[in-house]
């Protein structure tokens, strides 16, 4: 009887371990979006009426946050005044998705704060990635998938470069596959991997060690991207991730864009690549580098807390989402 009951909730661990996280409704036209702004301020309306254009295109309709143009030095409005925005996105039966305007800092203020009671039951896409990377994980340890995308006020409609980000956006949403086929990197970590997809920006994913909304890697894949940081603090970050167990376990990393690199004042001696590649180089999962997401024109959607698989060659690596 007892290794009846020890099998049975071996089992039961097994199926927790590859439990699928809940998909929130795909969109269909007639939809409403709600575009909040959870982090910094708003400064102009320029981006969020190319967001509403974009919405309108797509056959969706639009609720503004109460409180997206407050401002509050450099945040869009008090605590107060955005997690009351961010508790309506979440709570509003006819909103079915929450699009971020835009990122900035200000979200971990007000994560600890958020009720997702109803959202549990009537989950929504949370759209947007840098600092709403606060979001993403902590939605992800709640068991949901989310949608690292451009934002409003990343969006330029008149960009040619950016048109495949933003039809990845509107394929993620309305529920349609989607594979990407990335190449040219000659710093590529050849390898398969099949996991869930987590993570976001490296100094967000950095910032959440020890708290709650902090990531379980274990046979998961892990994207990363930053912006604006030296190559020392990069590698501060990857090697407190290392040191915090981060890569043991995990199947697999994707390097999104790592762009505007502050100058160190002495040459740190190594690329951006060199410098992932050195915090991971005991550990034999599959490395793919540039792949075309973050804070960069083309930034691609990636759909966080699905499965993927992964294949990376040398000059070449292919995602591919599960249904």
């Amino acid at each position: 009887m007892r290794a009846f009951l020890y099998l049975f909730l071996l089992c039961l661990g097994f199926q927790s371990m590859f439990a699928q996280l809940k998909k929130p409704p795909y969109l269909q036209k007639g939809d409403t979006v709600m575009i909040i702004a959870p982090a910094g301020i708003m400064k102009d309306t320029a981006g969020i009426e190319n967001g509403i254009a974009l919405l309108n295109d797509w056959g969706l309709t639009y609720i503004l946050g109460k409180n997206l143009y407050k401002q509050n030095f450099q945040f869009a409005g008090t605590d107060e005044e955005r997690l009351a925005d961010v508790q309506e996105a979440f709570d509003n039966p006819t909103i079915k998705a929450i699009w971020c305007a835009r990122g900035g800092y200000g979200a971990v203020r007000i994560i600890d704060d958020v009720d997702f009671t109803k959202f549990k039951s009537r989950p929504k896409w949370m759209i947007g990635f840098s600092d709403i990377t606060v979001f993403h994980n902590e939605l992800h340890n709640l068991g949901f998938e989310t949608l690292h995308a451009l934002m409003p006020l990343t969006y330029d409609p008149d960009e040619r470069k950016q048109k495949r980000a933003v039809r990845s956006l509107k394929r993620a949403l309305f529920g349609k596959k989607l594979t990407y086929r990335i190449s040219e990197s000659p710093f590529n970590k050849e390898g398969e991997a099949r996991g869930e997809l987590i993570g976001g920006n490296l100094s967000i994913v950095y910032s959440m060690l020890g708290s709650k909304s902090s990531l379980d890697t274990q046979g998961k894949i892990l994207f990363i991207e930053d912006v604006g940081e030296a190559k020392y603090h990069i590698d501060r970050m990857l090697i407190s991730l290392r040191r915090a167990g981060y890569f043991d376990g995990l199947a697999g990393l994707i390097v999104g864009g790592f762009n505007d690199i502050k100058p160190n004042s002495t040459e740190f001696g190594k690329t951006v690549e060199e410098i992932v590649l050195d915090a991971v180089k005991e550990y034999d999962f599959p490395v793919s580098f540039d792949f075309p997401s973050g804070h960069i024109t083309d930034n691609r959607t990636l759909i966080l807390g699905r499965t993927i698989d992964l294949k990376v060659k040398a000059h070449k690596a292919i995602v591919k989402f599960e249904d």
